[in-house]
């Protein structure tokens, strides 16, 4: 059975549909930094995407080519995730799609060092016919957090990030949001397969002590 993220971290990927609190460890990941609206098609989120799963599956496969990586072991690919913030604003607006920045990521296992990634990037890069230079090696330490699991569309997200917020007040804790710690969204359904009512994104918010 190949290793599977979502099942062997199951209090990061599937939390309840209510607040909770969690720790989360220093991991690395692939990573592809952009602007704009994530919905335009053959923009700038939907080719990051692209260049993140060309470079997650070159890894992934790498098992059967001539390149070998020490400690690999089969796994699944992690979900999509995302980190999203607007500059300048005291408050996300999400109707204002174009305003958002985004760091766009899918996690590595731990034993894939920076040099297996930049084979994966030059090797995809010729492999596809893709131009994967965009893509960053980058290790991210969330630490303290609120999380919580949203059912439903991105537009109808503000309830439940208020929901999240209620609760810290309750238990003395506040955002710390800022730019270093951002709004963070992890894609548990594929959008085009799932009705969208029915969509599951983890919402992750970090945290401190009121």
């Amino acid at each position: 059975m190949a290793f599977d993220f979502k099942k062997e971290y199951k209090e990061f990927y599937m939390p309840k549909n209510k607040p909770e609190i969690v720790n989360v460890p220093k991991a690395n990941y692939i990573a592809v930094r952009g602007k704009g609206n994530p919905n335009e098609e053959g923009g700038a989120y939907q080719q990051a995407i692209s260049v993140l799963y060309a470079v997650a599956y070159t890894l992934k496969m790498s098992y059967k080519t001539d390149y070998k990586i020490e400690g690999f072991f089969e796994y699944v690919v992690p979900p999509l995730e995302g980190f999203w913030w607007q500059d300048d604003v005291e408050s996300v607006d999400y109707t204002n799609k174009s305003a958002f920045s985004w760091i766009s990521v899918i996690r590595l296992p731990d034993f894939i060092s920076k040099a297996d990634f930049d084979w994966a990037v030059e090797t995809a890069t010729k492999k596809k016919k893709l131009d994967c230079s965009s893509a960053e090696y980058l290790t991210i330490d969330e630490g303290l957090c609120v999380q919580i699991m949203h059912i439903g569309s991105f537009d109808n997200e503000p309830a439940t990030v208020a929901l999240m917020d209620t609760y810290l007040e309750q238990n003395g804790y506040v955002n710390d949001i800022n730019k270093d710690r951002l709004h963070h969204e992890i894609y548990m359904s594929d959008a085009r397969k799932v009705a969208p009512e029915k969509w599951k994104t983890v919402i992750r918010h970090p945290i401190k002590k009121a």
